[in-house]
């Protein structure tokens, strides 16, 4: 957390494993590290973690600037202004997905003679596939850790209003979607772009921004869909089990492989079962645990609310959240982590059974629900009921080490770590202690965390410190060593405090299954750009590289974190800013098929039938009373 006149230097280190670094996995691309990306707080690019003096820096320098750039506040901004936008257009569409679009993901309008390639049931999954994951488990540590419980109730504003965003962009993808082979659609911004500002009159514009729009997608398919999933997930089962990250990443590429070859109907059969499974074994988890403090949860719900809407003291670990800050946390992270505005799940969304447009788009307003609103509140409860954001010291120095100064900046003198009150210091393991110096912008008060990582020394062990710069000379708030858990760690760590094990594994499993299931779907949406850019012949080569690229993480292409994360946010980046102007552009038409096809809801003219068994809908045999 880094506030005004107060921030590290530059360091090259060694690239430690995931539990390490504290670093948290996302089913989205892009992911927050130890150190928070640019997009984390608007001072983070004061704190941006390149090594120094090597031919490369120029260049990441260049990607940070533009990170910057694409993640400003304004976009923030931006993006729930165009959810409350939509939100009122639509005269409150959230409804709608949560009654009719429950409906409809069940089956009751479902006709096989329908255009497409799935089910409403399947499209969804396969589009949950990509945005419910390992973000959401630890990007909400993160905006906790952060801004406090307050951020919560934010996220809970922004996954209501992300509702509506989805609804607006995955309607208007079906309306343009290719059909001309009807069990293997197209669509997607690309083809909204492309056939819209045709209609307007402007064709050569919209293939350009299609193109555009394609080549970000691929950028985003490469580094997030595949390099980013089976890197971290190769570095957590190394670490955890000993399994080489080359094996890992052979076993990951045959099972996306097998999956992919098969197309849109073996990807949403495949999504349609890993989905609800991982989704049910983390919420038995997470309830498991709310269900031993159930006498706290009270106390917790009255915590995020009032820390919503008022600063959060400083205690423990936590240094304290300005409401500002909750407020930027909650919704920068429930904005990613839906993906709501991206344009990715539309392309999944496109593949559906349907001669009704806005039928998919509503059935795309479930999203945001189940992702924010249902599987970051479960992990939120665990996180304020353990304790773990705002825990106490893991040790206490005997004697407060001397505060330094050297060319580079403040640190504390290198002193051998004291003991740990449960267990053993590990080398390599990241520490932290707070430190009063200039104000923190962010949590309007004094404090900041240095950090430091235990090194071997000799036959003993030794704490190094990253340098920070402060316009005042620091001093030591207090003589507690603090083990660093940030994100998916924090969450991992909060289930450890009901369970003990009990995160080792399910973050373990999740990292699999989320990783999978997140490669296979973003697999098909790099396709359909490839489909736009390239035409039906690229897609065998294509995937084959896309499976090749999973083996070649794993051997080491990628060096560090900090290198992935600021690839994978420039693509989301620049995909955001292609796609949001053509909602807008577009928005129009996109309500106008809205609210003529609740008219012919209300009016009757479009009767449900019963449901089928729900093995058939999983399946995709689902019944159809015309035959």
């Amino acid at each position: 957390m880094i506030g005004r006149g107060f921030r590290p230097i530059n360091q090259g280190m060694r690239r430690p494993s995931l539990i390490e670094s504290g670093l948290i996995l996302s089913s989205t691309v892009g992911f927050v590290s130890n150190q928070p990306p640019a997009y984390d707080s608007p001072h983070a690019g004061d704190a941006r973690h390149t090594p120094r003096g090597k031919p490369m820096d120029a260049l990441w320098n260049l990607v940070g600037i533009a990170n910057d750039i694409l993640w400003h506040d304004f976009v923030l901004y931006a993006l729930l202004a165009v959810g409350v936008l939509f939100t009122f257009w639509s005269r409150f569409c959230q409804y709608r997905a949560l009654t009719h679009g429950v409906s409809v993901v069940r089956g009751k309008y479902d006709h096989q003679s329908d255009p497409g390639a799935i089910n409403h049931f399947q499209a969804l999954s396969a589009a949950l596939s990509a945005t419910v994951g390992l973000g959401n488990i630890g990007g909400v540590a993160l905006a906790i850790s952060l801004g406090g419980p307050g951020a919560v109730f934010w996220m809970w504003v922004v996954g209501v209003l992300g509702m509506a965003i989805k609804t607006t962009e995955v309607s208007l993808s079906m309306l343009y979607r290719h059909t001309e082979d009807p069990e293997n659609p197209h669509g997607g911004p690309m083809w909204v772009a492309k056939q819209g500002f045709a209609e307007l009159g402007f064709g050569g514009v919209g293939k350009v921004i299609g193109g555009i729009f394609c080549v970000t997608l691929l950028a985003s398919t490469v580094t997030g869909g595949a390099m980013f999933q089976a890197w971290n997930t190769a570095d957590v089962t190394e670490f955890y089990f000993g399994i080489p990250s080359i094996l890992t990443g052979i076993i990951m590429a045959l099972i996306v492989g097998a999956v992919i070859i098969g197309g849109i109907k073996r990807i949403g059969a495949t999504a349609g079962r890993i989905v609800p499974f991982m989704c049910l074994a983390y919420l038995l988890a997470a309830l498991y645990v709310i269900l031993t403090r159930i006498t706290d949860v009270p106390e917790v719900f009255r915590l995020i609310f009032s820390s919503a809407f008022s600063p959060t003291e400083a205690s423990g670990a936590f240094l304290g959240g300005a409401f500002g800050y909750a407020f930027y946390s909650g919704m920068k992270r429930a904005l990613f982590s839906s993906e709501a505005g991206q344009g990715s799940s539309p392309i999944a969304h496109s593949a559906a059974k349907t001669d009704e447009p806005v039928r998919e788009g509503v059935v795309a307003g479930l999203e945001p629900f189940i992702d924010t609103i249902v599987v970051c509140t479960l992990t939120a409860m665990v996180i304020l009921l353990s304790g773990v954001w705002n825990r106490g010291a893991e040790a206490t120095f005997s004697e407060s080490p001397a505060v330094v100064q050297s060319e580079e900046g403040w640190a504390l003198e290198v002193v051998a770590p004291p003991p740990r009150t449960k267990g053993e210091w590990v080398a390599g393991e990241k520490v932290f202690v707070i430190l009063e110096a200039a104000e923190n912008a962010d949590t309007e008060n004094k404090l900041h965390k240095l950090e430091g990582v235990i090194a071997e020394k000799g036959s003993g062990l030794e704490i190094t410190w990253s340098p920070i710069e402060s316009d005042v000379e620091p001093k030591l708030h207090e003589a507690g060593l603090y083990a660093t858990y940030t994100g998916a760690t924090l969450t991992a760590r909060a289930f450890d405090e009901i369970q003990d094990g009990l995160g080792k594994w399910l973050v373990t499993m999740a990292a699999w299954l989320f990783a999978l299931s997140t490669m296979i779907s973003w697999s098909y949406y790099g396709e359909q750009g490839v489909v736009y850019l390239f035409g039906e012949r690229a897609v065998l080569p294509y995937k084959g590289i896309f499976c090749l690229l999973v083996v070649v993480t794993c051997v080491g292409f990628i060096k560090t974190d900090q290198q992935l994360d600021m690839l994978t946010t420039l693509g989301t980046g620049v995909m955001l800013f292609a796609n949001v102007p053509i909602m807008l552009i577009f928005g129009r038409t996109a309500m106008t098929a809205y609210h003529r096809y609740m008219g012919k809801l209300k009016s009757g003219e479009m009767v449900a039938h019963e449901a089928p068994p729900i093995q058939d809908v999983v399946e995709g045999h689902d019944h159809d009373p015309k035959s």
